[in-house]
């Protein structure tokens, strides 16, 4: 085999990058704890897809105090454990729209040939930093603006004008979150909805959120009631 026929034939990487409030209300009501259960379980449902045609990256961007890279872009087959997050400090909007620019515009973090990235804001609170530019910075940067992006509106006191802002799907300008428990069905969405866009046909279209097969394929005690 060629090396050319080698290159042709890797996989191409989807990237999935979390920017997670971390802040000190994230503590309040189990948040944080049903955050970091969502994401454990979304990265070991991803390491376990098959990676013919897509291999899914997962990069976690967290801002409590400080923004910082949690988990810098790797395969999820590739994680074998990811440290839980800690909820501390305000919400520094702007740094994590900092860090989230300088990582998709990487293209040694990032090659050209990657599919769409999914980038997924969740808050449940307003920034507390001068977000503004970095936040347009990066929502106007040429593969945010390719990319799918979705947005968390956790609890009563989340900046709901900034987080629809950040969202780009038309048919569900913003979902809701109203308690610890609707964090965790929302990622069992993305995670479902990012494994099928992996494995179809088109992984570099824009990718749709879908709770309807989550209510479907799954039996859950409680009423499937995530607003959006």
């Amino acid at each position: 085999m060629t090396l050319k026929k080698f290159v042709a034939n890797k996989p191409r990487a989807l990237p999935v990058i979390i920017l997670a409030d971390t802040s000190g209300s994230m503590s309040i009501d189990g948040k944080i704890n049903s955050l970091n259960q969502s994401l454990k379980d979304m990265i070991k449902s991803f390491a376990q897809e098959a990676r013919s045609r897509a291999e899914i990256n997962v990069a976690v961007i967290t801002f409590g105090g400080q923004a910082e890279v949690h988990l810098n872009l790797t395969p999820a087959h590739q994680i074998e454990q990811l440290e839980e997050l800690q909820a501390t400090g305000g919400t520094p909007l702007g740094q994590a729209c900092l860090l989230a620019k300088e990582l998709i515009e990487n293209k040694e973090i990032l090659p050209s040939r990657s599919y769409r990235p999914v980038i997924i804001l969740l808050s449940d609170g307003h920034p507390t930093d001068n977000y503004s530019l970095a936040f347009n910075e990066l929502i106007n940067s040429d593969r945010a603006k390719k990319a799918t992006r979705l947005a968390l509106s956790i609890g009563a006191d989340a900046d709901d004008s900034v987080l629809g802002d950040f969202n780009n799907d038309i048919e569900a300008p913003l979902f809701y979150a109203k308690n610890a428990s609707d964090i965790h069905r929302f990622f069992r969405a993305v995670t479902m909805s990012v494994s099928n866009h992996s494995k179809s046909q088109a992984p570099n279209e824009p990718m749709k959120l879908d709770f309807a097969e989550v209510a479907e394929g799954e039996l859950v005690e409680d009423d499937f009631d995530l607003d959006f």
